[in-house]
This record gives C-alpha cells, sequence and structure tokens, in this order.
C-alpha cells in the first residue's frame, strides 16, 4: 500500500456530484468505476475517480486519512439499466454485508480522532436498519428538508471508543 500526501478519502465518489470544488488538492476520489455513461435527454454522467477501488477492499494503509467521505449506492428497486442505477448503482441482495464491509474498510483508513461522513437516502432502505452495521456509532446527523429521505450521518473514530 502506497501512502499518500492527501488528507480526504471519498470511497465512491461517482460524478463527484455534492463537491463545490470537484479537484480538491486534498481528496483522493475513489470509485469502482471509471467511465461515461448516458443517463437520459443526452445527459451523460462522467466518473473519473484518481483511484479506481471497491469501497470494501481499499489500497490504503490503516489510519491514513483524516476524514472520509462513504455516499454508497441505496438503491434496490432500480432497474439495472435505468439512470438512477447508472448515476448510483444499485444494491443486490446482500446489501447489509456489503455496507458492513464497507463501513469496516472506511473506520479502517480512517485516522484515530479521524470523521467519517456517510450519506443515505432511505428510499428502500431505512437509515436505522443501515446505522446497526456500523462498528462506531454516529455521532450526530441531520435529514435534509421536511419530505427528503436523504440523511447525512458523522462518525467521529475516538481513540477512547472500540469498535
Amino acid at each position: 500500500m502506497k501512502q499518500n500526501k492527501k488528507s480526504v478519502l471519498d470511497v465512491c465518489c461517482g460524478g463527484k456530484c455534492f463537491y463545490f470544488d470537484k479537484a480538491h488538492a486534498d481528496v483522493v476520489f475513489a470509485d469502482v468505476r471509471h467511465e461515461t455513461v448516458d443517463l437520459y435527454k443526452g445527459r451523460t454522467l462522467t466518473i473519473k475517480p484518481d483511484v479506481v477501488a471497491d469501497f470494501r477492499a481499499l489500497p490504503f494503509s490503516d489510519g491514513e486519512f483524516h476524514v472520509v467521505v462513504f455516499d454508497p449506492p441505496h438503491l434496490r428497486r432500480a432497474g439495472r439499466n435505468g439512470w438512477q442505477a447508472k448515476r448510483y448503482g444499485v444494491l443486490n441482495d446482500k446489501w447489509q454485508e456489503l455496507l458492513r464491509q464497507g463501513f469496516v474498510e472506511c473506520f479502517r483508513v480512517l485516522a484515530a480522532n479521524g470523521v467519517l461522513i456517510f450519506k443515505w437516502n432511505e428510499t428502500d432502505i431505512p437509515i436505522s436498519r443501515v446505522l446497526e452495521l456500523t462498528p462506531y456509532p454516529p455521532l450526530l446527523g441531520n435529514r435534509c428538508g421536511k419530505q427528503s429521505k436523504t440523511h447525512w450521518v458523522i462518525f467521529y473514530k475516538s481513540k477512547k471508543l472500540k469498535p
């Protein structure tokens, strides 16, 4: 595993849609795919990570990052070839194990006293079922908008807490 000089890791960056600076000098952008996909009505999405990697097996050292961003696929019922599946990915029937492994790996590369930022949309799976899969308890979070099902959750990897 090669050490890098950046302090933030996004493990499923996709199209980097919520970034103000899609080329931020402190962020390592990772994703399982590197491609341009046709979405709908002539729109395309380019997924161009710095590192192609599965969030369950990251090629980084233990405790390497101060901040990790984890925005995994959240859909189970999207059509495999629909624009939502192309944009966000789709979970399979083993989604609990997939997310559990993702959380373990994110916390592995997160430094002590580091922060994990987790984004989840509960269109198909309630946030409560997902939070049961994490080795550390969440510190805080919020739901975006009155009708929104998107949650932002912050985890703090305290030296005092053990998974």
